[in-house]
């Protein structure tokens, strides 16, 4: 089991000025912010950063800031997936992945392939791909659940693919991934409210959104998870219940950049089609962080 991917991964927003540009300064406090308080690895480019909105050029400028930032000092992961299957392989053979450890690869939007679609999916990617693979499944957003004996079998196959970060909100896929899965294979939760306990069952971690607004109770929980001491886990995570609720309350990231807002990290704004969070939720969120 690779280490680098045991415990919390954060799933780094984009934030952006009033003008919609990309705050560089800010996504560099961000990085420093995550990193000192304690997170394991960092995810650039994922659901959470808007990663839809954002151009190539974009894309490359953030990575670049987020490297540098880094400076060495825990893994990145890479958000590279998409429904085009030609076209996430051209963007993985176009991009350099010299400062990047593993990518993250989304199963297919829209399309909604069969179970064989997925698989010859990510048997294409991975038969090109020179950094390890980290499947996303978020049938939620995609349309389509990617079946456990699916991401069993692409695990079982490809030496590259060492895990899957399972964000179906679906406690018994998780459990039927964890007891089927190859040992070396890592069951990554995406769902922050599910967290703790997919990791007490056997999981490897999470890719959080919450946890980078409070990476240092956030990962200590999950620590304390994988070392199985649920009961002084289970302490965080009721802390942070409240906060985890808000900030999907709405939309994903408008909640977590609300969070950032209150701490004084970033603006909330964030880019059509998505909107800021409401007022009354800002509300709910600025009394969560000052009582905090």
């Amino acid at each position: 089991m690779s280490k680098k991917f045991l415990g919390t991964g954060v799933a780094l927003v984009t934030p952006f000025n009033s003008d919609l540009s990309i705050n560089h300064e800010a996504l560099t406090n961000i990085v420093n912010f995550n990193i000192e308080n304690g997170v394991e690895y960092l995810v650039v480019s994922g659901t959470t950063a808007e990663s839809v909105t954002i151009t190539k050029d974009e894309k490359k400028a953030i990575t670049a800031t987020v490297a540098k930032a880094n400076n060495g000092r825990v893994p990145l992961v890479l958000g590279i997936g998409g429904n085009n299957t030609m076209q996430v392989i051209e963007e993985i053979k176009s991009t350099d992945l010299s400062n990047i450890d593993a990518i993250l690869s989304v199963s297919p939007y829209y399309s909604k392939p069969t179970q064989e679609g997925f698989y010859q999916h990510f048997k294409a990617i991975s038969e090109i791909c020179p950094v390890d693979i980290i499947l996303y499944n978020v049938p939620g957003r995609t349309a389509k659940n990617m079946e456990p004996e699916t991401t069993i079998r692409l695990a079982k196959d490809f030496k590259n693919i060492i895990a899957v970060k399972e964000a179906g909100n679906n406690v018994s896929q998780y459990l039927t991934l964890i007891k089927n899965k190859p040992e070396d294979f890592m069951v990554i939760s995406g769902d922050d409210d599910l967290a703790l306990g997919i990791v007490l069952a056997g999981g490897s971690g999470v890719i959080s959104v919450i946890g980078q607004g409070y990476p240092k109770e956030f990962s200590e929980m999950i620590r304390l998870g994988l070392a199985g001491n649920s009961k002084d886990a289970y302490k965080i995570h009721y802390k942070l219940m409240d906060v985890i609720a808000y900030i999907f309350e709405e939309n994903n990231p408008a909640g977590i950049k609300a969070v950032f807002e209150a701490l004084g990290l970033c603006k909330s704004t964030v880019r059509l089609p998505l909107v800021p969070a409401s007022n009354a939720l800002k509300s709910k969120i600025n009394d969560f962080v000052k009582q905090f």
